[in-house]
Parts: structure tokens; C-alpha cells; sequence
């Protein structure tokens, strides 16, 4: 059964899947099962440009990627911004190619949030 909140990626075609809701069976791709990736943190190399940076202002956060912006080219960019609560995910973003590599979001509760980003180079980290 894939993870809750769990990121797969297909080794085959590179399709990435984020999993809101687990059900069986588990996820395939290109006729095989797709791999859950691990959150890569701040001790593994290159976590200057791609550990989330959480900032709260009131109800409205912002998370940039990386302490040294990320670039955001057409073949190297993030792709995805998730946003946690207690557990739970709350909101994510959608970015692409020319875009800053960051999100705002409006919540009701700031306390206890955590990020994690999907670089379509690097994988994720968080």
C-alpha cells in the first residue's frame, strides 16, 4: 500500500506521484512499482539550495528553498512545495521553470509547521 504523504517517483519515466489518500495496491509505473523517496536533510551535500526555509509572519508563511536560491531552469527546478501541520499535509504549490523558488501560504494555526520541497534534479528534501 503506497504511504500516506508519501512521494514516488518511476525509475522508468521519471512520473512523480505525492499520495494524499494510501490505498491498495501499490503504485506502479511504466509496468513497475514506483519508488518512495526518502527526504534528503540538512547534513547531505548541496542542502544550501535545497532545504525549505520556513518563515511566519502572523498567518501568512513563506517558504523559500534553500539559504542560496534554487535555480528554476527549464532541465533543473523544484517542482513542488508541501506545506505540514501536526502531521498533516496543508497545503502544496505547484512551481515551474522562471518562477522564485518559493510559495506563501495563509493558514489558520502556525505552530509546528514543517516544509519539504521536490527538486526534479535532486529529489526531496525537508
Amino acid at each position: 500500500m503506497a504511504e500516506q504523504f508519501g512521494v514516488y517517483r518511476c525509475e522508468i519515466c521519471g512520473n512523480v506521484v505525492s499520495v494524499v489518500e494510501p490505498h491498495p495496491p501499490e503504485l506502479v509505473c511504466c509496468g513497475q512499482a514506483m519508488t518512495l523517496l526518502k527526504a534528503k536533510t540538512k547534513e547531505m551535500e548541496g542542502e544550501e539550495k535545497h532545504v525549505p526555509v520556513v518563515q511566519v509572519e502572523g498567518n501568512k508563511v513563506v517558504v523559500k528553498i534553500g539559504s542560496i536560491p534554487h535555480p528554476m531552469e527549464e532541465k533543473h527546478f523544484i517542482e513542488l512545495i508541501q506545506l505540514f501541520a501536526k502531521g498533516k499535509l496543508i497545503a502544496e504549490a505547484r512551481l515551474y521553470p522562471g518562477q522564485k523558488p518559493e510559495a506563501t501560504f495563509l493558514v489558520e494555526d502556525a505552530s509546528g509547521l514543517k516544509a519539504r520541497e521536490y527538486c526534479n534534479v535532486h529529489g526531496l528534501w525537508g
